[in-house]
């Protein structure tokens, strides 16, 4: 069996994207692993994407068909049909590039230092300025270098500094060992949100030992997947916005001992909380009537939206 499995979730509404990102997996120079795509009830089909691979690379592939379950749910779907002897899990966004060594950085890099939980950095275009490479982290925080070439580092307050901005982690540039890949899952009722956060930092607690490597792992789509189509104006902001809030506040419960991490925690689930109300706002605005199901559910959960709803208003009268 391969030392190797690679997941991909599928859904995906323009023809070529699954290809491409296939054709950047069999790009790899390591070469030791399979392959198993969960097609999410995806609007274009799969068989046209997997029409032009060599019968040798379809035998690598497993797919899995699913009623939409969403990606946390299609992944955990890849998680729980990973081979009993895999030795590591990397994730692979249907709609992201594989650089030529990702596998090969990960697999030498986790093996030779002893990790269990591996990013890379990634790239891409204008519309995802925010995401910095591991190289950067050096400017402002403590970084312990292991390898030079390619520049392979681990951050001794890796969990502080994630919650600070997680810009630099992305799952197309992740690779997990046994203890995490057999063990922890994804919060899939959180579509469209912070699930990827919330499993990130269930990783991070969970391993023995997490490394980062500067060279670039991936190449981030641009916002073909349609996981990622939500705008501020769209039905869906809203329930965005609240699974985002819901996953923060359970981060929040796994640091209830570290005041630095709940501080950040708390100023990410507030943005969460204007981000909502703004787009509410804006319904009003419209002559439109707010969402009151989900706002009900909020405060049901989080009465303190009431005093950020309040603050808002106030906000606008002054003005």
């Amino acid at each position: 069996m391969a030392k190797l499995t690679v997941i991909i979730p599928y859904y995906q509404k323009e023809a070529g994207i699954l290809r491409r990102a296939l054709g950047s997996v069999f790009a790899q120079t390591f070469t030791d692993f399979n392959v198993i795509i969960v097609d999410d009830q995806s609007p274009y089909p799969i068989s046209d994407e997997l029409a032009p691979l060599s019968p040798e690379q379809r035998t690598r592939i497993k797919v899995i068909s699913q009623p939409n379950a969403g990606p946390g749910g299609a992944r955990n779907t890849g998680l729980d049909h990973v081979p009993a002897d895999t030795e590591f899990v990397a994730f692979l966004d249907s709609d992201d590039l594989w650089t030529a060594d990702h596998l090969k950085n990960a697999y030498e890099s986790m093996s030779q230092f002893g990790a269990d939980c591996y990013w890379a950095s990634i790239t891409g275009g204008d519309a995802f300025y925010y995401h910095f490479g591991i190289a950067h982290l050096e400017k402002t925080e403590r970084v312990v270098r292991l390898a030079e070439s390619p520049l392979v580092v681990e951050l001794p307050e890796l969990s502080s500094v994630m919650l600070k901005n997680w810009s630099f982690l992305h799952l197309s540039c992740m690779v997990i060992g046994p203890s995490l890949f057999r063990t922890i899952r994804f919060e899939a009722e959180l579509r469209l949100a912070a699930e990827d956060v919330l499993f990130f930092c269930d990783c991070v607690l969970g391993a023995k030992r997490v490394i980062l490597c500067d060279a670039a792992g991936a190449e981030r789509g641009e916002g073909i997947n349609i996981f990622h189509s939500i705008d501020s104006d769209s039905p869906q902001f809203l329930r965005q916005q609240f699974n985002t809030w819901v996953a923060l506040d359970t981060i929040e419960g796994r640091f209830s001992r570290r005041p630095a991490e709940i501080a950040s925690i708390r100023g990410y689930k507030q943005t969460a909380r204007r981000q909502a109300l703004w787009s509410q706002a804006r319904l009003l605005k419209r002559r439109k009537l707010p969402q009151f199901d989900l706002l009900a559910r909020w405060f049901w959960r989080d009465p303190r939206i009431l005093q950020s709803a309040m603050a808002l208003a106030v906000g606008k009268l002054s003005r």
